[in-house]
Formats: structure tokens, C-alpha cells, sequence
């Protein structure tokens, strides 16, 4: 399984309507993803996973054979269009994380999942 970090920088404001700044970032963002890939955006009204239901999905995933692109929103969140073009969304945590840091959190949540998939002492249940 091989992990690839795109990152997208956010639209720039300069006194932009949010939905305006979320629609170019989504098209953006839609440009980056691979033909055929399972879309999965994180957001807070997503399915909320521990680690041992995200290491079920992940091997689901890993079953499926196609390209999985994991969407982290900017700032102001991801597009509703590109939020309804995803198969699913999944949310890291009840709190508030700042975009850069959830980033870290959902590397560290899919290590900890292959982790278990593997039976790797890693993940102490």
C-alpha cells in the first residue's frame, strides 16, 4: 500500500463568497484525483470510525483494487458538490482540527490500520 500526499493550496480570499472560494478549491481538488478512485471526504458529518472499523474499511479498499483519494478540506471546509460526488465521508474526531493537523491525524489512523491488518504489535488494542 502506498501512501501520496497532493497537497492543494487554498483559494485565496481577497473578499471572495465562501461558496465561490470552495467551488474553485473543489475543482481543484477534483482535478488531482486519479481516474476511477474512490472518492472519501473527511468532514465532520462523517462516519465516525475507530480503529479497528477503519482497518475493516481500509481493507475493504485495498479489496476493491482502485485508487483511494482521501479529501482534507481546506480552511472553510470541502464543496457540497464535491462532498456528494464522494462514496463516503469519514470524520477523525469530534474536535475542531485545524486542516494541516488533521492531515497528520489521518496518516497516523491509516498506519495504525495497516498496522492491524498486518497483526502488527503496533496497535495495542
Amino acid at each position: 500500500m502506498a501512501i501520496e500526499l497532493i497537497e492543494v493550496r487554498p483559494e485565496p480570499r481577497n473578499g471572495r463568497p465562501r461558496a465561490a472560494l470552495l467551488a474553485q478549491e473543489a475543482a481543484r481538488l477534483s482535478s488531482m484525483i486519479p481516474r476511477g478512485a474512490r472518492v472519501v471526504v473527511l468532514d465532520e458529518h462523517g462516519a465516525d470510525l475507530d480503529t479497528d472499523a477503519l482497518s475493516r474499511r481500509l481493507a475493504a479498499w485495498l479489496e476493491g483494487g482502485s485508487d483511494v483519494a482521501l479529501i482534507v478540506g481546506g480552511p472553510d471546509g470541502v464543496d457540497p458538490e464535491l462532498k456528494q460526488r464522494a462514496a463516503e465521508t469519514l470524520r477523525l474526531s469530534s474536535l475542531t482540527l485545524p486542516h494541516a493537523l488533521a492531515r497528520v491525524v489521518l496518516a497516523e489512523a491509516l498506519y495504525r490500520a495497516s498496522s492491524v491488518l498486518k497483526n502488527h504489535p503496533y496497535h495495542r488494542a
